[in-house]
This record gives structure tokens, C-alpha cells and sequence, in this order.
């Protein structure tokens, strides 16, 4: 009997040659689009929503074209809590959260595995770039880096465990995304040429301040922003409109360049500084996951990322308790912000990483 899968469709590309690429090793497999959020609770139009009929259309095309079956899943009330209220509780306290990992974490590899185990499926299998090999050795399941680093994602799923990564498959792996789009092409795919989704699926153009003030139907008062040592330079137009490191849209004027250090829920402050003083070099995370060694109670040399489109960089992390990890870089990195991920690199292999607690202080 051939093992079972279950492909998570987007309805992009991506996700549409992964099931592609399963169907030919043998596998039976089964097509599944999660419908996250209702477009009106969340105000984005449905032609910028990766729930959007179009969307789920094109997977159901790409599905149907491929002789699979084909289903869409009501997960919008695991995604709100989960996603988009721990977005919104971010922002409110000063963190800046990457919506993409919860996701990932919350939805993809935890209630589409699920749903997988009650359709009697071996596999989960999305178009993320990134590999999962097995080592021997150590008796541990690696993500790994695609080979094709431009397009990595390993970043974003350093919160896979060993029992998940033993049941998912990310066929582009080894692939580039010209060679995705050119098997998508070959077999006549309606989104071959389909664009890339924008980040935050239900965040229409980037307007995350505009976004939460709609969605909660809150206002958020203006306060002081204020230098190191407490003193008042301007008023503010509520904290969640800023971010570690912002330097536009602060809406007044200094002799020298300012940025956003620290935002202050407590106090309703947002500290600015100089670009200088965005720099530090030790940075605290919790919420950790290890997927290359069972723990770093010794101090390992590595390379870490503090956001998804930071250079890694070289660093000594060491696991301070059973849930923290600190690093030290070898040089000092700018804009560390807690909400963020850290995750830890030996090479191509994702040692793991934690959700940024502290950084700029």
C-alpha cells in the first residue's frame, strides 16, 4: 500500500508543485487549503488574502488536475488566537512578532497534523524551502537550509520537533524557484506565473498600526518620546506604531539622526537614541526549541539570526535553564527586538532557536 500525504495547497506555486512532486515518488495523496481568517473580520479585500476564493480555486485546479482529492479546512478560530491576537498583544506591549512562525507552528504543524492523523496520512508536506535529513549518529531528524539560500526558510520553522520533522516532507528543498515555476509550466498549472503572497496575509499593505486599531476598535494614546535619561523630546501617536530601530514616521525633527531604542508599555514611552546605541551584543530568548542536540548546556559556537532577513552571524549560545537560551556575538548587532526569533545555525543545520525576550535594554 503506498503511504499517505497530505499537501498543504495555497494556491501558489510552490505548494502546487510540492504535490506535484509527491504524486510522482508514488505517495496517495490528499490536497488541503486551511482557510485562516474571514476577510471582513480582519478588513482585507479578498484579492490581497491568501483565503481568497481565487486562492482556493487555483489549489482546487491544481488538486483536481493532479487526481487528488481536495479539501479546505475551517481553521480561522485556532488562527485568530493564535496568530493574530498574539500579534495584536505584541504590538500592544512593545514587541515586534513574526506572524509567519505561529502560523507555521500553530496551524501548519499542529492542526493540519491533526487533521492529517485522522485522514490516516504518514506525511504533511507544504512548499517551504528548507531539507530534513535523518542522522544517524545521533538518531535525530536536521532541518537544514535549502539549497538554494535565496530562498531559505529554515528561519521559520525552527520550532518543528523531532516527532513532526519524522512526518513532514518539503519536496523544494533542493530545488531553485526558476525550477519550481518551470515544473508548474510543464504540466499546465494555472498559477505558474502567479506573484509571491505578501508577508502577512491579513495585513493589507503593511499597515500593521491601521490593522490592529480596526481590529480591536481600541485607541491608543499618544505619549512622550523620551531620550535615555527620561527626558521628553516630542509626543508620540501610540506605541504601536513603532519598532526597535525605526528611524521614519517618528514626525519630528532632531540635529542628528534618531531612532527607536525601547518602547515602554508601562509608561506609554518610546525611547530614541542615536544610531550608535541600537547596537548590543548578548541577546536573551525563551519559548526555545532544539532540533540538532537535545540541549546546549555547554557553550556551542555558531552562527544566529536576530529576524528573517538578518545576516547570521557568529556567536557562543549557551542554554542558561530548561526553557533560555543566551548568545553573545562576536560583534555587537543592530536592532535586536524582542518578539522576534533567534535561531541558531551550525552550518546548514538549524540548531533551534526561541522567541527574543531582551536585546536592546
Amino acid at each position: 500500500m503506498n503511504k499517505k500525504a497530505l499537501i498543504a495547497m495555497s494556491g501558489g506555486v510552490d505548494s502546487s508543485v510540492a504535490a506535484c512532486l509527491m504524486k510522482e515518488k508514488g505517495y496517495d495523496c490528499i490536497g488541503a487549503t486551511m482557510k485562516l481568517f474571514q476577510n471582513e473580520e480582519t478588513c482585507v479585500s479578498d484579492e490581497h488574502s491568501c483565503c481568497s476564493l481565487e486562492d482556493v480555486e487555483d489549489a482546487r485546479s491544481v488538486a483536481y488536475a493532479l487526481g487528488m482529492p481536495y479539501y479546505v479546512f475551517n481553521f480561522s478560530d485556532r488562527f485568530r488566537e493564535a496568530v493574530i491576537d498574539r500579534f495584536v498583544d505584541d504590538y500592544e506591549n512593545g514587541r515586534t512578532p513574526n506572524p509567519c512562525i505561529d502560523c507555521n507552528r500553530h496551524l501548519k504543524f499542529e492542526k493540519l497534523f491533526q487533521r492529517a492523523r485522522e485522514l490516516s496520512c504518514d506525511y504533511v508536506v507544504t512548499g517551504h524551502y528548507a531539507r530534513i535529513e535523518y542522522e544517524e549518529s545521533s538518531g535525530r531528524y536536521l532541518l537544514k537550509k535549502a539549497a538554494d539560500q535565496t530562498k531559505d526558510q529554515s528561519y521559520v520553522l525552527y520550532s518543528l520537533t523531532q516527532d513532526q520533522l519524522a512526518h513532514v516532507q518539503f519536496p523544494l528543498g533542493g530545488m531553485t524557484k526558476n525550477e519550481v515555476r518551470e515544473v508548474a509550466e510543464a504540466h499546465g498549472f494555472v498559477n505558474a506565473k502567479k506573484a509571491e503572497s505578501q508577508d502577512i496575509c491579513f495585513v493589507q499593505n503593511g499597515k500593521y498600526h491601521d490593522f490592529i486599531a480596526e481590529y480591536t476598535g481600541k485607541e491608543y494614546p499618544e505619549g512622550d518620546f523620551v531620550d535615555t535619561k527620561g527626558n521628553v523630546l516630542g509626543r508620540h501617536k501610540g506605541i504601536i506604531r513603532y519598532t526597535v530601530g525605526q528611524r521614519k514616521g517618528l514626525g519630528i525633527a532632531f540635529g542628528e539622526p534618531m531612532y527607536v531604542l525601547r518602547i515602554d508599555p508601562a509608561a506609554n514611552t518610546v525611547v530614541l537614541g542615536t544610531n550608535d546605541e541600537l547596537f548590543t551584543d548578548t541577546v536573551t530568548a525563551r519559548g526555545i526549541n532544539l532540533i540538532s542536540r537535545e540541549n546546549l548546556r555547554e557553550p556551542m559556537r555558531v552562527k544566529a539570526k536576530v529576524r528573517y532577513r538578518h545576516r547570521e552571524q557568529w556567536a557562543t549560545a549557551v542554554q542558561t535553564d530548561e526553557d533560555t537560551l543566551q548568545v553573545v556575538f562576536d560583534e555587537p548587532q543592530r536592532a535586536i527586538t524582542a518578539g522576534q526569533a533567534l535561531v541558531l545555525y551550525d552550518g546548514d543545520i538549524v540548531v533551534g532557536g526561541g522567541t527574543i525576550i531582551s536585546g536592546m535594554e
